[in-house]
């Protein structure tokens, strides 16, 4: 009885063999072509323009400026931009505007700033004319770590309408200016510190403009997302 059990067992072992499905060779199979040569993935796309980074981008974001290409831009005044790596910066004692083509009403803007030692920049938005960029004819987001003239009117402060909520110390480092402009009230945060919050509504619409106006500035990395 033991020998014939065990002969049924290997039998019905050899049998459960027999039945078990052809292994699964979909992985191997997928890395090759029907002739049989390995297929090679395509190498993720990189950007090589303004407007392919911005179709690469997240949903709902605008590149304007991404390292390529000053596309996006044109430029008032006499200083020269220059790209370099993946910034663009210009220097000198210039009052000199990098300034949007397109207008802009409710947005979030994004975008890294590096100022040298003394230097006087800022961010102006909702502009009146885009041939005439100043504080009086739109709202500028001050980078001027060190103002004698008006302390208020500091890094982080909206010029002449909100002083930094505090002091914000920039120069010669890359940092992160946010600002949030929807409907009357606009956020400026700097490395993530909300330093003006503000309901203002003399000006509800236009360019932006990324300014020098002394010393050495640089940028990169500028995106907006429409609200």
């Amino acid at each position: 009885m033991n020998r014939a059990l065990t002969t049924l067992t290997c039998l019905l072992g050899l049998s459960l063999i027999a039945c078990q499905p052809e292994q699964d060779m979909s992985t191997e199979s997928a890395e090759e072509t029907v002739s049989g040569e390995v297929a090679v993935m395509p190498a993720p796309q990189v950007a090589q323009t303004t407007t392919q980074a911005s179709l690469l981008s997240e949903p709902n974001w605008a590149i304007l400026f991404a390292g390529h290409d000053l596309s996006s831009f044109n430029i008032v005044g006499d200083a020269e931009w220059n790209i370099v790596d993946d910034y663009v910066e210009a220097s000198g004692d210039f009052r000199s505007y990098l300034v949007t083509k397109g207008y802009y009403t409710d947005f979030l803007l994004q975008a890294e700033f590096w100022p040298s030692t003394g230097t006087n920049s800022g961010i102006f938005i909702r502009n009146d004319s885009p041939d005439e960029i100043n504080a009086s004819g739109g709202y500028e987001i001050n980078i001027r770590d060190i103002n004698e003239e008006n302390p208020q009117n500091q890094t982080g402060s909206i010029v002449n309408h909100v002083p930094p909520s505090t002091n914000i110390l920039t120069e010669e480092k890359w940092n992160n200016y946010e600002i949030r402009a929807e409907g009357n009230r606009i956020v400026a945060q700097v490395n993530g510190v909300i330093t003006a919050d503000a309901e203002l509504d003399a000006h509800q619409s236009g360019p932006i403009a990324f300014q020098l106006n002394g010393g050495h500035i640089r940028f990169r990395n500028i995106r907006i997302r429409p609200l």
